[in-house]
């Protein structure tokens, strides 16, 4: 059983409008609704694939109801404590005539001691089932620093793979407790090592220098041009996927999910790859934050490219 743990819950509500402009009423020609992340992501396209799952971590208000709906009504099991404030509700806002976007969103929920607890004990219950661990993001108000670290070594001390995938200071102190994979793009690489990249050369050099440093495998995602992967001593370039993108929000954690399935079934890791890069590119064809057609993800997984890399270096 894939375990999902998401300490910041949110869902996202995106917009496409023909054109971004500042002080003007903008009409959005299209709407949807979708999760809003890392670890929920993943739980909400395995649900999609028919995959049960379980989710577990913070939540609050109707916000957060509706998450633990939208969930289910996927298939997905659900223990969310229930903590102060609200689960996030973040805005993406996508301008047609680019092809960018951005994401609104604040830190709404707030938790106390008694909250962590509580999920911690929920979390303990779970793992005898788990066969993946799957933990992201942010951490709200009232998180301890220390959480995913002490979540992540009580699935390792039971011999549980983990894939963590978060940011800044929580990145590098999970990072410590030494989970099987991590997913950071080129900045979130460059913050953790201290280091800028200039090309995908200097990005392969800094994620191999962490791999030898921590034994922790890496996933770099590189934006238009693709993404690398360290798996042990397999390095590979897994080039773009040629898709017409409505919105990026929730690609990278279609990743997690391919890879979270993979490690949960015991399969070569070359296999989460080709089907976490088919849910990315799926996920780009739609507007919901890590929604996607099922028919668009098998139909893509024949057209992920795994390159041998590193040799050339």
């Amino acid at each position: 059983m894939v375990l999902t743990l998401t300490p910041n819950t949110g869902i996202d509500y995106t917009l496409i409008v023909p054109e971004f402009r500042l002080d003007a009423t903008l009409r959005a020609s299209e709407t949807a609704w979708g999760m809003g992340a890392k670890a929920t992501d993943v739980s909400w396209i395995l649900g999609q694939w028919g995959v049960s799952n379980l989710a577990l971590g913070f939540a609050a208000g109707d916000t957060g109801r509706r998450m633990e709906a939208m969930l289910r009504a996927r298939g997905v099991r659900t223990d969310f404590v229930q903590v102060d404030g609200e689960t996030r509700l973040n805005v993406v806002v996508v301008c047609a005539a680019t092809g960018r976007q951005s994401t609104l969103t604040a830190n709404t929920l707030r938790v106390n001691t008694g909250h962590v607890q509580a999920l911690i004990h929920r979390y303990a219950e779970a793992l005898p089932q788990a066969t993946c661990v799957v933990l992201g993001g942010s951490l709200p108000e009232g998180a301890p620093a220390g959480l995913y670290p002490d979540l992540i070594r009580q699935a390792r001390a039971r011999d549980i793979p983990v894939i963590f995938d978060s940011s800044g200071p929580a990145l590098r102190d999970g990072l410590a407790a030494r989970p099987s994979l991590i997913k950071p793009n080129q900045a979130e690489l460059a913050e953790l090592t201290g280091q800028t990249t200039r090309s995908i050369e200097d990005t392969y050099r800094l994620a191999a220098q962490v791999q030898r440093n921590t034994g922790v495998d890496l996933i770099v995602t590189l934006g238009s041009a693709g993404a690398l992967a360290l798996l042990g001593a397999r390095h590979y370039r897994i080039p773009p996927l040629q898709v017409k993108a409505v919105s990026a929000a929730g690609a990278g954690d279609g990743v997690l999910a391919g890879m979270a399935l993979a490690l949960s079934r015991r399969e070569p890791l070359e296999n989460g790859l080709r089907l976490g890069f088919a849910f990315a590119g799926a996920v780009l064809l739609t507007p919901g934050t890590a929604d996607f057609r099922p028919d668009d993800a098998r139909r893509l997984v024949s057209q992920v490219e795994l390159v041998p890399w590193g040799h050339q270096l």
